[in-house]
C-alpha cells in the first residue's frame, strides 16, 4: 500500500521545563524561646499546616492516630513546669479513618511548655517532636521533628535561687494559676511568619493544584481538538485503508491485535514526543520572549493563512512524494516496526489538515510552561489514535462508519474560517508587545463579524468554494449549526461599543485597545475619582504609564520600587500581579474577575496595584541594568527584569500570578494564580487587608 500525502511541518518551541516529584510533607515546624522573667522561658512550637490537611491533638484517645509529643532531652541546667499547652484551640471533627471524634488542628497549631532556668551559663534545649498529619484520602506515617533551642541560661540581675520549700509551694501556686486564669494577649497572637509563607520559597499546595487543574484542562480540550482532527478529509478517508492494512497484512487475531496496538501506541509515541520537546526547549525566560516576539507571531500569521487558502480550496500543502515514500516502504515491511512506520506516515499525511489544531494546542499549552505541551499533545493523540486502534481490532464495525463524501470538504472549509479567525491573535500578540496601535479591539472584533457571518452564509449554502457539492437543502444538522455560528455573530456585535464579551475575552486585545468604549464614557468601569486623586497628591507619576496600561481604569504602577514607595506613604498593602502581553488567562481573569465592581473597589481604595509584564521588550535605562543570579544573563528590558524577579523570589515563571506584600516586599498571603471564582478573589483580597492590618497593630 502507497500512501502518497501533503505535510506542512508545524513545530515551534516555547516553553521552560517545570516538574518535579517532592516527599509529602504537609506540617512544617518552627521553634523559638522567648524569656519571660523570674529564671523561666517559653519554648514556642508553632506548626504550619497545608491546606486541607490537619495534625493531631496532643489528646487522642486509646486506638486512634499517634497524638502530637513533644520530647525533650535530659538536661541539668532546666526543668519542665507543668505539661505542653496548646494556644490554639483544636476543632473536634469525626475521622472516618480511624471512626471516631478527634481533636484536630488546621491551618496553624501553636504549641508552648514552659521551663525553669537552672543554669546561669548558655545550654542548648534539645528534644524532638512527633506527629501524624492526615487529609480525608490519606495519612503520612508516623514522623519525628528534632530540634535544638539556644538559651543564654539565668541573667546576671536575675535574684538568688529560692529554698526548695519556697519553689515547690511557687510551682503549686503557678499550677494552680495557669488552670484559673486565661492566656496573657501576647500568648494569643500568632507569630509572624513573613518569611515562612507556604508558595514564598517553593510553590504552595494552591499552586500545585491550579497547575494540575491547567494541566486537565489543556488535555480535554486537545482531547477534543483529536476528535475534530478525524473529521478532515486528510484523516477520515484513511481509516478504512489502515484498518484494511493490520485486516491483510497480519495473520492470526492475537497478531493483529498486538500490532495494532503498537501502531496506537506509536501515534501516541510520536505526537507526544513533539510535546515534549517543546516542553524541554528553552531556558527560564524562553517561553515570554518567544510568544511575544514579532518574528515567531508573523510567522504563525502567515502560516495560518496558508492553512486556511489551502482548506478553503486554492491550493494543496503537499510535501515531495519520496518523504512518504521512504515511510511507506519501511510500513511494508510488516512486524512491530512496520507498525511504528505505518504510525509515522499517518502523521504526516494527517498534518496537512490537523496541523493548525496542533499548532493551536502546542501555542496555547507552551504560554503555561512543564507539562502543559505534553499533556496537551498527549490528549490530542490519544482521541487521535483510538478510532484507528479500536477499528484495527474490532474490524466488523467497520461498516456502521459513515462513507466519505461532500460532507468532509465542508468540515475543511469551516475548519478554515476558524483557522482564519484564530490566525488574528497573532497579529493582536505583535500590536500589544510592540505598541503599534493598528489592530485595536474593535478593528478585531469587526473582523470576527465578517467571518462568522460568511461562515453562516456557507453552512445555509450561499456561499461556494471549488470543491464544494451542490446544497440541494439545508440538513438539520447544518440548520443548527448556522443557528449557532449566528448567534455568536450577534453575541459580538456589542463588544463594537466596548461589552467585555467574557466568554471570548482571553483571545481578544484588552479593553484598553478599544477607541469608542460606550462602557468608559458612561462611567461604568470604576469609579476612581477620589483614590485617584490620592495616589496623585501622595505619590508619584507611575512610569512606562505612556504605553502599559491596567483594565477597567484602575490606577497603579507599573514599576515595583515606586509602589513599594508609595504603599509606605499610604498605608497600604501592595497588590503584585504578574501579567503579559500574550497571557490569554491574565485577559480572561480581568474580563471576568477583575470586572466585578466590589473587586475593583477594593483592588483601588485599599490596595496598591502594581502590573509587572513579563514580556515587556521596552529597555529600561542602562544604569539600571544587571547581570541576574538565575541565569547569569543581563537584564535589559523591563519583561526581563520582572520575570527573573519572580522566578528569583518566588521560584515560578508562570502568569497570572498574584500576591500581597508589604511595604517591605514581605509576602502577606500565599500566591493567588489563575481562578474564575469571584468570591474566592474577594476571599483573597480580604485575607490580605486582614494580614496587613494584624500586622500593624503587632
Amino acid at each position: 500500500m502507497k500512501l502518497i500525502i501533503p505535510i506542512l511541518l508545524f513545530a515551534w518551541f516555547c516553553s521552560t521545563p517545570d516538574s518535579s516529584s517532592q516527599i509529602l510533607e504537609p506540617v512544617t515546624w518552627n521553634f523559638e524561646i522567648e524569656e519571660i522573667g523570674e529564671n523561666q522561658a517559653k519554648v514556642v512550637f508553632t506548626a504550619s499546616i497545608d491546606e486541607t490537611w490537619y495534625l493531631y491533638s496532643t489528646d487522642v484517645p486509646e486506638g486512634g492516630p499517634i497524638p502530637t509529643t513533644f520530647h525533650f532531652e535530659d538536661s541539668e541546667n532546666f526543668e519542665l513546669i507543668g505539661d505542653i499547652t496548646p494556644e490554639s484551640s483544636p476543632e473536634r471533627k469525626y475521622d472516618p479513618t480511624f471512626d471516631m471524634e478527634l481533636d484536630l488542628h488546621s491551618n496553624e497549631a501553636v504549641f508552648t511548655q514552659k521551663i525553669r532556668l537552672l543554669s546561669g551559663e548558655a545550654f542548648n534545649i534539645e528534644g524532638y517532636v512527633e506527629f501524624m498529619s492526615c487529609d480525608d484520602t490519606r495519612c503520612t506515617p508516623p514522623q519525628q521533628q528534632d530540634f535544638s533551642l539556644l538559651s543564654e541560661g539565668i541573667k546576671e540581675t536575675a535574684e538568688e535561687p529560692e529554698a526548695e520549700e519556697e519553689i515547690a509551694a511557687t510551682e503549686e501556686k503557678e499550677s494552680v494559676e495557669e488552670t484559673v486564669q486565661a492566656p496573657e494577649p501576647e500568648e494569643e497572637e500568632a507569630p509572624e511568619e513573613t518569611e515562612d509563607i507556604p508558595g514564598v520559597e517553593e510553590p504552595s499546595q494552591v499552586q500545585a493544584e491550579e497547575r494540575r487543574d491547567s494541566i486537565w484542562t489543556i488535555f480535554f480540550v486537545a482531547f477534543l481538538g483529536g476528535l475534530a482532527g478525524l473529521l478532515t478529509p486528510c484523516v477520515f478517508p484513511l481509516i478504512p485503508l489502515t484498518v484494511s492494512y493490520f485486516m491483510q497484512n497480519q495473520s492470526g487475531k492475537l497478531n493483529s491485535i498486538l500490532n495494532a496496538t503498537v501502531f496506537g501506541l506509536s501515534i501516541i509515541v510520536i505526537f507526544t514526543g513533539i510535546g515534549g520537546l517543546v516542553s524541554l526547549t528553552g531556558g527560564a525566560g524562553f517561553t515570554a520572549a518567544i510568544t511575544s516576539h514579532w518574528l515567531p507571531n508573523t510567522i504563525f500569521f502567515i502560516l495560518f493563512l496558508l492553512f486556511a487558502a489551502s482548506f478553503f480550496g486554492m491550493f494543496e500543502i503537499s510535501l515531495p512524494a519520496s518523504l512518504a515514500s521512504k515511510t511507506d516502504k519501511k510500513a511494508d515491511k510488516g512486524g512491530y516496526v512496520g507498525s511504528f512506520f505505518m504510525a509515522l506516515t499517518l502523521v504526516i499525511v494527517s498534518l496537512s489538515c490537523v496541523g493548525p489544531i496542533v499548532g493551536a494546542i502546542l501555542v496555547r499549552a507552551a504560554a503555561g510552561g512543564g507539562l502543559e505541551p505534553v499533556a496537551g499533545m498527549l490528549g490530542f493523540s490519544l482521541a487521535f489514535s483510538m478510532p484507528f486502534t479500536l477499528l484495527a481490532i474490532f474490524p466488523s464495525y467497520l461498516n456502521k462508519l459513515p462513507k466519505s463524501g461532500g460532507w468532509l470538504n465542508s468540515v475543511k472549509v469551516v475548519l478554515g474560517f476558524i483557522v482564519l479567525a484564530f490566525s488574528l491573535t497573532f497579529l493582536s500578540v505583535i500590536d500589544q508587545s510592540y505598541h503599534l496601535g493598528l489592530l485595536g479591539r474593535e478593528i478585531f472584533i469587526a473582523f470576527w463579524i465578517v467571518l462568522f457571518f460568511l461562515l453562516g452564509l456557507y453552512l445555509l449554502g450561499k456561499i461556494r468554494f471549488a470543491h464544494d457539492s451542490e446544497v440541494s437543502h439545508v440538513s438539520v444538522p447544518r440548520l443548527f449549526l448556522a443557528i449557532a455560528v449566528f448567534t455568536f455573530v450577534v453575541y459580538l456585535i456589542p463588544g463594537m461599543f466596548g461589552a467585555p464579551l467574557k466568554s471570548v475575552s482571553s483571545l481578544l486585545p484588552p479593553e484598553h485597545t478599544h477607541s469608542f468604549n460606550l462602557r468608559t464614557m458612561a462611567g461604568t468601569t470604576v469609579t476612581t475619582d477620589e483614590s485617584g486623586t490620592a495616589l496623585a497628591e501622595n505619590c508619584e507619576e507611575p512610569r512606562y504609564d505612556d504605553f502599559l496600561h491596567k483594565p477597567h481604569g484602575l490606577e497603579g504602577y507599573f514599576d515595583l520600587e515606586q509602589a513599594l514607595d508609595c504603599a509606605e506613604r499610604m498605608d497600604r498593602p501592595v497588590f503584585v500581579y504578574f501579567t503579559g502581553h500574550a497571557c490569554s488567562n491574565c485577559k480572561e481573569m480581568e474580563s471576568k474577575v477583575w470586572s466585578d465592581p466590589e473587586v475593583l473597589q477594593k483592588l483601588q481604595e485599599e490596595y496598591i496595584l502594581v502590573s509587572l509584564y513579563v514580556d515587556e521588550r521596552n529597555r529600561v535605562p542602562e544604569s539600571e541594568w544587571y547581570t541576574s543570579e538565575v541565569d547569569n544573563r543581563e537584564k535589559r528590558t523591563i519583561g526581563q527584569q520582572n520575570l527573573d524577579y519572580q522566578i528569583s523570589r518566588f521560584n515560578t515563571n508562570t502568569q497570572p500570578f498574584n500576591i500581597v506584600l508589604d511595604h517591605n516586599q514581605e509576602p502577606l498571603t500565599e500566591p493567588y494564580g489563575y481562578n474564575l471564582d469571584v468570591q474566592a478573589f474577594l476571599d483573597y483580597l480580604d485575607k490580605g487587608i486582614e494580614a496587613y492590618s494584624q500586622k500593624g497593630d503587632r
